[in-house]
């Protein structure tokens, strides 16, 4: 609640919360050091304390005191205690359900892809069963060898569409649930990229002990982070960025919702590289199948790699600038035990 001066008379505790300050120091600042209040947004404040005109602004930026932005939607309200009137703003954080629904229109368009690449696939594979079974036996009815060249043409061309599409369908057998440690996985996706790289990278760990161990596939957990791990280096290779650096974090994190679904604990896992970023054009695609930033790439690592965390009841997120790359892998960590037991 402001006064006339826009100096704060009021803030529950829920506002101390969101601000990330107490009511002492609230008050000792100025109302544009937490209030997202530009030229014209002070403007805004005080005509409707003169005119008494409410109005509301959707997700807005607010930067706490402590220099984190929020984004909120907010209302502002004259009113009267007695003879002495006031502004009341009512602010509602925007952050966590902008971020369920980001999260499930990613979990639904990751549905719908593998879902058409299943159906494309199936269509695929079937013609080119009947080409190569052609491709042999015309072999072998060709007396000539030298035409032997052209049906080994047909076969293995046929043979590398078909390991295209099972690609494309990514991990064939179920997950082998044993006991895990997230560590002992990113330790060993550690070495096999130092070892392609020849420690050309600098690779910096900054890993939470506390984080326990969880049930999931230790196979295909090395090689969804393999392939996000190798994506960062082939992006700092190609970029050929100074001092390239891949950092590997790790985090229990609390009380997080992932989808429509709140986790009482999670595992976060981060890989932030400092290459030049990724496009804005791919940035909504790049766990697409077949949609790459490179002219080389294949398009299928980031695919795959958010195939096989789905099947861990995760998620893996990407937020970009140029200079810095994070990749957030969340896996529920209260999932797997219950699953254990």
């Amino acid at each position: 609640m402001l006064n006339k001066d826009l100096g704060l008379e009021y803030a529950n505790p829920a506002s101390e919360m969101l601000l990330e300050a107490s009511l002492r120091r609230l008050e000792q600042a100025d109302v544009k050091d937490w209030f997202p209040a530009s030229v014209l947004e002070s403007a805004n404040l005080r005509e409707a304390f003169l005119s008494g005109h409410p109005y509301t602004l959707r997700e807005a930026k607010l930067r706490t005191l402590a220099g984190h932005e929020l984004t909120v939607d907010y209302s502002v309200n004259p009113l009267f205690i007695g003879r002495t009137k006031y502004l009341l703003i009512e602010i509602q954080p925007r952050d966590r359900l902008m971020r369920i629904e980001r999260e499930e229109d990613l979990l639904t368009q990751h549905a719908t892809a593998r879902s058409l690449v299943r159906g494309l696939a199936h269509e695929i594979k079937n013609p080119l069963g009947g080409i190569r079974g052609a491709a042999q036996l015309l072999e072998r009815e060709l007396n000539e060898p030298l035409l032997h060249d052209y049906t080994r043409v047909i076969i293995e061309e046929a043979d590398r569409l078909r390991n295209l599409v099972d690609r494309l369908l990514g991990p064939r057998k179920l997950p082998q649930m044993t006991s895990v440690n997230i560590h002992a996985i990113m330790e060993r996706v550690c070495s096999l990229i130092t070892a392609e790289t020849e420690q050309g990278i600098c690779i910096e760990r900054d890993y939470d002990p506390s984080i326990p161990e969880f049930i999931g596939d230790r196979e295909q957990l090395i090689q969804a982070f393999l392939n996000i791990v190798r994506n960062a280096m082939q992006a700092l290779t190609v970029a050929g960025t100074e001092n390239p650096c891949i950092q590997l974090r790790t985090r229990a994190l609390r009380q997080i919702t992932l989808g429509a679904e709140k986790h009482r604990l999670v595992c976060c896992v981060e890989v932030i590289d400092n290459g030049p970023g990724i496009s804005e054009e791919i940035l909504s695609r790049i766990f697409y199948p077949m949609v790459s930033g490179r002219a080389d790439g294949s398009g299928l690592g980031l695919s795959i790699a958010q195939s096989i965390i789905n099947q861990h009841q995760g998620l893996i997120e990407c937020d970009t600038r140029p200079g810095e790359t994070r990749f957030q892998i969340f896996i529920p960590l209260e999932l797997n035990h219950e699953s254990a037991r």
